[in-house]
């Protein structure tokens, strides 16, 4: 969001965030997503929750998510509970014109994919710089499994043309395992494909390429909120 205040990029993301609630109906059990734009959606659904008397449960995708979703009063459940979701509100880190995604810059990128998953719909709250025409300038996060990390990274530096770092000596997810982010560059044109061979490599526990999965994106904007809608969009 170059050329924007802290403070204006602010009040768009809580503008997007807001707006997205819009698809949120009583009765719904719902994902809620991770990130600085979903924060405004969880303190609006807190606020419909106490001011409208909104009836919904949710699933959060993060400890984060969870713990703020507490503090605004929003009914949690967990999967013995709960086998599909009404729809999910998430953010991105990169979405091209089909709507293919690249998430899990916040590290909740198994969690987030479990819950789209299970989702009856998914809207995906962004800002401007994360509408792309192809994807992979944001490094692909990719969580792998503790065990043999060394190796699954070399078998992925194999095929991305770019760097493949772990993240942080230290980092692991909600999960316990690393992520690594390969630096892949404006290259992935063929998500789906990618998202296949990555998973196809042992070790490698989720990728970061949602694809197929989001409906709605709502685009947050200095003259309002944009909805853009797939074709095929289930909401």
């Amino acid at each position: 969001m170059g050329g924007f205040s802290a403070e204006e990029k602010e009040e768009m993301k809580a503008e997007a965030g807001i707006a997205a609630c819009a698809f949120v109906k009583d009765g719904m059990t719902i994902g809620i997503g991770t990130g600085s734009t979903v924060k405004y959606t969880i303190l609006e659904l807190g606020r419909r929750i106490r001011e409208e008397g909104l009836i919904v449960a949710g699933i959060p995708t993060s400890e984060a998510t969870e713990k703020l979703s507490i503090e605004q009063g929003i009914p949690l459940v967990n999967w013995s509970e709960c086998s599909a979701l009404d729809l999910v509100i998430d953010g991105a880190d990169e979405f091209d014109p089909k709507l293919h995604l690249i998430k899990g810059g916040g590290g909740a990128l198994l969690r987030e994919k479990i819950v789209a998953e299970a989702s009856g719909g998914m809207v995906v709250v962004a800002d401007a710089s994360k509408q792309v025409d192809t994807l992979g300038n944001f490094p692909l996060p990719i969580e792998v499994n503790r065990y043999g990390w060394e190796q699954t990274q070399r078998r992925i530096q194999a095929i991305c043309p770019g760097p493949v770092n772990r993240r942080g000596t230290d980092y692991l997810t909600d999960n316990g395992n690393p992520i690594l982010d390969a630096q892949f560059g404006p290259t992935i044109s063929d998500p789906v494909e990618m998202e296949a061979r990555l998973r196809s490599i042992s070790g490698v526990v989720e990728v970061g390429l949602f694809t197929d999965t989001a409906d709605v994106v709502v685009l947050a904007a200095p003259s309002g909120c944009q909805m853009i809608r797939k074709e095929t969009a289930r909401l």
